[in-house]
């Protein structure tokens, strides 16, 4: 079969012929649908977070797939050949994008019926995350503010919508090529970040969602309410520099859980919009990746085999 391989830190992955992978004991071979590309796939391939997610060279790319089950491995009880489901691989094995994956069996989840199948690839990890920050960490509630950065991203779009799910007034910040796409999801304000400081846009925030990092972490304490809480989702946030502002801060570091994604998918069937920047062919995944990689795609970018 064919597969998007890393083959070493620093260098663009390229589609490898590979053996067909076989499931073991309480595993199953999933066909292949549609994979997800991520953020974090392109840290993994540059070598940013061996410390946290090492890979041994080749690697197949991607933790993000959806898809039909195909074979079972022994001892495998509760899936059928032919189920359409979801999964997030674990990222020190990946194996995503790829016209078949071996996963473990009690990673699985039933697709969402809503959306089509290669499309729901892109809930695993953003959707998730999306609402392991604002469900899990912020509770958001009606009536609160919310200001997320980057709402037309692959996580942001997803943040959005579910932060308009609980009520919350939502304010983001997007350029203005993709401010339609925003207030469709949900925004309440959307502040072009490319001409506009949102710190003269916005105050009296209750929650800031930041998928950004940086000087936007910096920024985005100047807009909290005393004893509001900052969400990171690129890397841990300045904790201390917070608390000494009476802020909270917290950091949301993603893991694949089963029960999470169930609950995303039962949200999905209810209706949630996946944002999809483009479709690639798994001929054309490396382009994708390197695509990916300059971070400015709007919501996700799938790959079918």
């Amino acid at each position: 079969m064919k597969a998007l391989q890393y083959t070493a830190y620093g260098h663009s992955p390229v589609v490898n012929d590979i053996p067909k992978p076989v499931p073991g004991p309480g595993e199953v071979l999933v066909r292949v649908a549609g994979a997800a590309l991520n953020p974090l796939d392109v840290k993994i391939g540059a070598g940013y977070v061996q410390a946290y997610f090492p890979i041994t060279f080749p690697s197949t790319v991607g933790t993000d797939l959806a898809g039909t089950v195909e074979q079972l491995g022994s001892g495998v009880r509760g899936w059928n050949v032919g189920d359409a489901v979801i999964t997030r691989t674990d990222p020190t094995v990946g194996g995503a994008v790829a016209e078949y994956a071996v996963v473990p069996a009690t990673s699985l989840v039933p697709a969402p019926t809503t959306i089509p199948l290669e499309a729901a690839a892109g809930l695993a990890t953003a959707a998730a995350t999306a609402w392991q920050a604002v469900t899990e960490i912020a509770a958001l509630k009606s009536g609160q503010k919310v200001l997320v950065h980057a709402g037309a991203g692959g996580v942001g779009s997803f943040v959005v919508q579910l932060a308009h799910r609980a009520g919350a007034h939502v304010v983001t910040t997007a350029s203005s090529a993709a401010a339609e796409i925003v207030r469709k999801l949900g925004a309440d304000e959307v502040i072009d970040y490319t001409s506009v400081d949102f710190r003269a846009a916005v105050s009296d925030v209750d929650v800031v969602v930041d998928s950004v990092g940086g000087e936007t972490e910096a920024r985005s304490l100047d807009v909290l309410k005393p004893g509001g809480l900052l969400v990171s989702l690129p890397v841990p946030p300045d904790f201390e520099r917070a608390a000494a502002r009476g802020l909270r801060a917290e950091f949301v570091f993603h893991t694949s859980d089963a029960d999470r994604l169930a609950r995303v998918v039962e949200v999905a069937n209810e209706g949630l919009d996946i944002v999809i920047d483009r479709t690639v062919r798994l001929s054309g995944a490396a382009d994708a990746f390197d695509y990916l990689a300059q971070g400015h795609a709007k919501g996700k970018v799938i790959v079918q085999p």
